[in-house]
């Protein structure tokens, strides 16, 4: 193994060596890999690799089987995986007390003594059990109480690094408690001395760059790296060096069945390690940021594989020949950005002119975000970044037309033109609906009656009234009164007749004064018309 590597410390041997657990040297045993939602199938796949057997894929989990060493390999080399459990007491329970009698029930001999001490963990998914940590000082009283009954000693309960670390999870009434072999979570590598603002998680940065198919076979580049988590999960996946080599330890190795001899063999081996012949490059805008990433890479031995630079992504005026981007930009969120949306339309701008015939992979959390890049993905996958919902977007960038481009990678289909048959079956279509039995009910237009003056093309479907010659219809109701003459006039209107004589103020109507000068100049004319003809004055 590279001597650049974190190192690891031996542990001594267990002082309680002579508790034995259940299971024999070689035999397989029901083991859990948790992960992240949307990196189930990446760590079924990680694990068929290190040879575990009958594989299920479950939500956030993967089951599988295997042996003792198979348990060290998955805390050793899997990416994706959070924590590794050992389930070794299962049983159903209607409520707290159930869960106390069920596991005091239980023989604690073979994995505990009175003079270590434990700590449980409990995940809850019921509506039975509303409070976790309730679960949780019941199942310790329960292990507690076991002891005291046996021996008139119980062991202590210790939050940080216990010898024995349980964890009891609840899926409505089935409880299921487990050895949890990892102890901190594995997402924690050991190879990060700092941090930037808002990191991204280590088993999620592996599980965005094995998620794009990249493995080492071309140039690797992040414009926005940050801190540089996606820099060294990708040197570790193109060098295939174990994520797990630079942890100060695991849970396994204070159980009471440890095989120290095993465990160093598995850490030893670098028989699978590879050589990566391309190169990884890594940029920010923010020079703080690009010391981080120095520092980070440094311990973790991958220098030699990185290039850094403090540079803007808008100051990229040419990529590295073929190469993949895979990049996790600001969302707004935790870190905050005085032009969110222009942000984006920039890296979309950026990956048009800069980064042709590159595949670009862009984590984000908003659709908006996402519509300024301009580009339609061509892979969308969900994933969770911490609490947030986010997606995983595929952009292929290509050089001319995106017909061209398709034609050249097998995905455009070409449009089928209308051959004969088809005609033919457009004929027969049209044959059969004019001779359906719906069709032939009804008349074609020409053969219809013309709608007459007496008739209205509006008229009611029901007839609520009786059809009369020359269109007089009667719509008389004795109820109603009848206004003539100028009573009518006086009861429906309402409004005053515009005069020539009215002022301004009297009447505010666009145009008055227009019309009223018309007015008058037309009775100006008919009474000098008149005056010629008659000799007797106007009336």
């Amino acid at each position: 193994m590279n001597p650049e590597l974190a190192f690891y410390n031996k542990k001594q041997k267990n002082k309680y060596a002579n508790i034995k657990f259940y299971q024999g040297e070689n035999e397989k045993f029901e083991i859990i890999a948790k992960t992240l939602q949307g990196l189930e199938d990446i760590l079924a796949q990680e694990i068929a690799e290190l040879g575990g057997e009958d594989i299920e894929i479950g939500k956030r989990m993967v089951s599988f089987k295997g042996d003792k060493q198979l348990l060290y390999k998955t805390n050793l080399c899997c990416r994706t995986a959070l924590r590794v459990l050992k389930p070794i007491f299962s049983f159903t329970a209607s409520d707290t007390d159930e869960v106390y009698e069920k596991i005091k029930s239980f023989d604690w001999h073979q994995y505990l003594s009175p003079e270590q001490t434990f700590s449980i963990e409990s995940v809850v998914f019921s509506e039975e059990f509303k409070h976790s940590k309730f679960v949780t000082y019941r199942a310790k009283d329960a292990i507690a109480d076991f002891f005291m009954e046996k021996t008139g000693k119980r062991p202590s309960v210790r939050l940080n690094n216990a010898d024995l670390i349980l964890n009891l999870h609840i899926a409505h009434n089935t409880c299921t408690l487990s050895l949890d072999s990892s102890g901190e979570s594995l997402h924690k590598r050991g190879y990060r001395v700092a941090q930037t603002e808002a990191p991204i998680n280590e088993v999620l940065a592996a599980g965005l760059i094995l998620k794009s198919g990249w493995k080492g076979e071309k140039n690797f580049i992040d414009p926005m790296c940050g801190s540089g988590t996606i820099l060294i999960e990708a040197a570790l996946i193109a060098t295939n060096t174990a994520p797990g080599i630079y942890r100060k330890d695991f849970a396994f190795e204070r159980w009471n069945d440890y095989d120290e001899e095993l465990f160093d063999s598995l850490y030893n081996d670098d028989s699978n390690e590879k050589e990566f012949n391309f190169k990884i490059y890594g940029s920010d805008i923010s020079p703080k940021a690009i010391a981080i990433a120095r520092e980070n890479i440094k311990s973790a031995g991958m220098a030699k594989y990185i290039d850094l630079q403090v540079k803007p992504f808008q100051q990229y005026t040419e990529a590295p020949e073929n190469g993949i981007l895979i990049t996790n930009p600001p969302y707004g969120e935790r870190i905050s950005s005085k032009d969110l949306l222009g942000l984006y339309e920039m890296i979309g701008s950026q990956l048009k002119h800069v980064f042709k015939g590159y595949d670009a992979w862009i984590i984000s959390y908003h659709d908006e975000c996402f519509n300024k890049i301009g580009l339609k993905p061509a892979i969308c996958i969900n994933m969770m970044n911490g609490s947030l919902e986010c997606e995983y977007r595929k952009y292929e960038i290509f050089e001319g037309k995106y017909n061209d481009f398709k034609r050249e990678t097998g995905g455009f289909k070409e449009k089928k033109k209308d051959s004969e048959s088809t005609e033919f079956k457009k004929r027969e279509y049209r044959f059969k609906e004019r001779n359906n039995e719906k069709a032939e009910k009804r008349l074609p237009y020409r053969d219809k009656e013309p709608f007459t003056k007496t008739e209205t093309r509006f008229r009611k479907k029901k007839d609520d009234f009786e059809k009369l010659p020359e269109n007089k219809r009667e719509w008389k109701d004795s109820s109603i009164p009848e206004w003539h003459g100028e009573e009518a006039v006086k009861k429906f209107v309402t409004f005053r007749q515009p005069s020539i004589g009215r002022t301004p103020s009297e009447d505010n109507r666009p145009g008055w004064k227009k019309l009223r000068d018309k007015n008058l100049a037309r009775k100006e004319k008919e009474q000098m018309k008149k005056s010629r003809k008659r000799n007797y004055p106007d009336k």
